[in-house]
């Protein structure tokens, strides 16, 4: 097995199918499915199977993923370790949708400042999503709201250092108390992105707090929608202030403390043992902007 053939399953595997890989590699169709047929050759087993226009892994091609993340993931920080100390390559980084838009921006433009050589790449997802890109060698680090599940990041897997505090407001329409609307019909629902979301568990922890139980969830993809839901009576919601007042969208809808439960880390999470100099570099820069 060598590495370009494993990263080419990879690409297969990640896309769906031979056309998206081949193009995501700027490789012909025809390269990628010889290299594929070689190494199903060099393993003397299938990796996928036809059903219908949709490529399947075997269960040797399940067996065989999770070893390619690794030996790749390996072959990317044995590159780094022997190069010189400097931030260079590729960084694959995974965020939340709301650290994406307000804490971001400034911080990845420094970045790109200071050290040009290295090709950024961001993802957004759900936290326990972008905990699954972490552990599958997706990303090579993800900015997420620290779980509130204490065991959602074991500490033989991964490794964390806060690097923002947000402030989480409970959204109700104008005029409402959050509490009193908990236990009316409207109030029941809890609009809110889909599972998975560490914000969406805050939520329902609060719910839990007040002795109440949504009846619903209303699962929405974006905080404008989610505002304008909560604006027009569907129900409540928990935000970030920070978003909030990026987007305008706090003059809507009234704001209410959350007290403890509404201080949420978020934190800057990476395999345990994982080394780049450019992951360092990312790290320093975020954890020096808390201290700004």
């Amino acid at each position: 097995m060598d590495l370009s053939a494993l990263t080419i399953f990879r690409a297969v595997v990640r896309e769906n199918g031979v056309t998206r890989a081949a193009a995501k590699l700027n490789r012909v169709q025809s390269n990628v499915t010889t290299r594929i047929r070689q190494l199903e050759e060099t393993l003397g087993t299938d990796l996928f199977i036809r059903d219908g226009r949709r490529l399947v892994l075997t269960p040797a091609g399940e067996t065989l993923l999770p070893y390619a993340e690794r030996l790749l993931a390996l072959a990317e920080e044995a590159r780094h370790a022997v190069s010189e100390n400097r931030p260079q390559g590729r960084l694959r980084l995974g965020t939340m949708e709301s650290t994406a838009a307000s804490r971001l921006p400034r911080l990845l433009a420094a970045y790109h400042q200071r050290w040009p050589q290295v090709t950024l790449e961001l993802a957004t997802g759900v936290t326990r999503a972008l905990i699954e890109s972490v552990r599958t060698f997706e990303v090579d680090a993800a900015v997420m709201a620290r779980p509130i599940e204490p065991d959602a990041l074991a500490a033989e897997q991964f490794e964390s250092v806060p690097v923002f505090e947000e402030e989480l407001a409970l959204i109700t329409p104008r005029g409402q108390h959050p509490v009193a609307m908990g236990r009316e019909s409207a109030g029941l629902t809890l609009v809110a992105f889909e599972r998975g979301c560490a914000y969406r568990s805050y939520a329902m922890r609060w719910y839990e707090q007040q002795g109440i139980r949504p009846a619903r969830v209303l699962e929405l993809g974006s905080y404008h929608a989610i505002v304008a839901c909560v604006a027009a009576g569907a129900g409540v919601a928990v935000a970030p202030r920070s978003v909030l007042e990026l987007a305008r969208l706090d003059g809507e809808v009234d704001l209410h403390p959350m007290g403890e439960l509404g201080r949420v880390d978020t934190l800057l999470v990476w395999r345990k043992g994982h080394f780049s100099a450019a992951l360092d570099a990312m790290r320093e820069l975020l954890v020096g902007g808390v201290a700004a």
